[in-house]
């Protein structure tokens, strides 16, 4: 029978990978298992975010029960900790949705500790949790990255604000001689300048020539391990190659063998549909949302053959799972009351993953309707930084896109009516995205993702 080119990469990733693997394989059989690791997204983010960490964990052996994402319900912050807002939580929200899943956590892996890691935001849960909440004796490492430790200003203004350094929260965090707790051993990654809520100016929150109180240090530990990780921007110290290196060698006490995600040869996906028609990010369950999967042409993004999936999401908002091939090219397509028909292109996922949540895109605003299509370029899990990267959308460097300090995780481009249905690829760095125009008029609009 003759191989084909796709069997022999795949047999030849997966023979590759297996001989790494095969002493770290070893080591962690001679070895007590290693601690499951929970990770927290950040501020209006999801569990999506860490998708390429957990390929990155589990290809290096880690086991995949061992590796928990999950969502925080309202993962926006209030203007206020201490007042209600609709769709959106305080740090005690926060905090009880954590040690909730702590518990369930080591309940199911009969662990006695686990490792926390949090990006942004999330950090601030597992501080809480830890040194004013007493959950130190749960948690053998944590790690935090970009997370604002003294704040991203510190202000009379804002006073009730959990990131306000001056405020109520941060200050019972940072009240000790120490900001570790003995016993749990703490890292922080951070940028070197490169980190938007870790300026001296307030500049990139709103209030140009203002101080803000806070250094590019900010987001490190007294007593902690403190790495920077040079120009990477707020997100990118989570999820970047080199952050997960850094928290590899952190929690496995030993160098990954392998940073470059390694293909799978059968790629099965799933996730939920999360949104809010008030346009406030929620990872509240959707259901009745319609969904769509298709296999696209990697070239022009013309649909091939039927769908691989067309399912309404029940209340759990559970859309998949799905199958495909570690080279599809993927368009999903979900249809929310209250929101656009968002059309979503992504280029190959070379593993499996059940984490792969889809937001529909909220109302477009009244000044960009005049258009006959928008395609928004997105990245989840970092910024565009210009002139630091290299970001082209359609052909040209945006212009929508502020140059410096990496600020930005969109781009967008309009289109006239007479130009939808054509290819628009998206370009950053080494990553290639292509996507289709869809018709406005019919409350459509595309989304070029990133995964890198």
């Amino acid at each position: 029978m003759k191989t084909t080119r796709r069997q022999f990469v795949a047999a030849t990733a997966a023979l590759s990978a297996a001989a790494l693997l095969r002493p770290l394989s070893t080591a962690f059989a001679q070895a007590a298992a290693p601690p499951p690791i929970v990770f927290c997204h950040g501020n209006g983010d999801h569990a999506a975010l860490w998708m390429t960490t957990l390929w990155r964990f589990a290809q290096n052996g880690w086991p995949k029960d061992r590796l928990v994402a999950f969502n925080f319900t309202d993962p926006l912050a209030r203007s206020d900790d201490a007042v209600p807002m609709p769709g959106r939580s305080g740090t005690e929200d926060q905090l009880r949705e954590l040690t909730a899943v702590v518990r369930t956590t080591l309940a199911r892996t009969g662990s006695d500790r686990l490792a926390l890691v949090g990006s942004s935001r999330g950090g601030n849960a597992i501080r809480n949790f830890i040194v004013l909440a007493d959950g130190a004796s749960q948690v053998s490492h944590a790690a935090l990255c970009g997370t604002p430790n003294r704040g991203v200003f510190h202000w009379p203004q804002a006073p009730g604000s959990e990131f306000n350094g001056a405020g109520p929260f941060l200050t019972r965090l940072n009240a000790r001689d120490t900001d570790v707790v003995p016993g749990t051993a703490f890292l922080t990654l951070y940028s070197e300048g490169n980190d938007k809520f870790a300026q001296a100016d307030a500049r990139l929150i709103g209030r140009p020539g203002v101080p803000t109180g806070i250094t590019t240090e900010g987001p490190t530990l007294r007593g902690a391990t403190n790495i920077g990780l040079g120009p990477l921007d707020h997100r990118e110290v989570a999820f970047h190659p080199r952050a997960f290196r850094e928290l590899y060698r952190f929690i496995g006490g030993r160098e990954p063998a392998l940073i470059g995600v390694q293909p799978d040869s059968e790629v099965v996906l799933d996730g939920l549909v999360t949104g809010n028609p008030r346009g406030v990010p929620s990872n509240r369950p959707v259901g009745n949302a319609e969904v769509e999967v298709w296999r696209i042409d990697p070239g022009t993004a013309a649909r091939r053959g039927e769908p691989l999936a067309r399912k309404t999401t029940g209340p759990d908002g559970r859309w998949g799972p799905v199958t495909a091939s570690y080279e599809d090219c993927l368009e999903f397509v979900v249809a929310v009351e209250g929101h656009p028909v968002t059309h979503t292109f992504r280029s190959p996922f070379p593993r499996s993953s059940d984490v792969v949540h889809l937001r529909p895109a909220p109302p477009v605003a009244e000044a960009e309707r005049q258009a006959g299509a928008i395609v928004r370029m997105t990245r989840p899990r970092g910024y565009f930084g210009i002139p630091r990267d290299v970001v082209v959308l359609d052909g040209r460097e945006p212009s929508d896109v502020t140059r410096g300090v990496p600020t930005d995780a969109a781009t967008s481009v309009r289109l006239p009516a007479g130009e939808v249905g054509r290819p628009v690829i998206g370009l950053f760095n080494e990553e290639r995205v292509i996507a289709r125009a869809v018709p406005l008029a019919e409350n459509r609009i595309a989304i070029a993702e990133l995964t890198w």
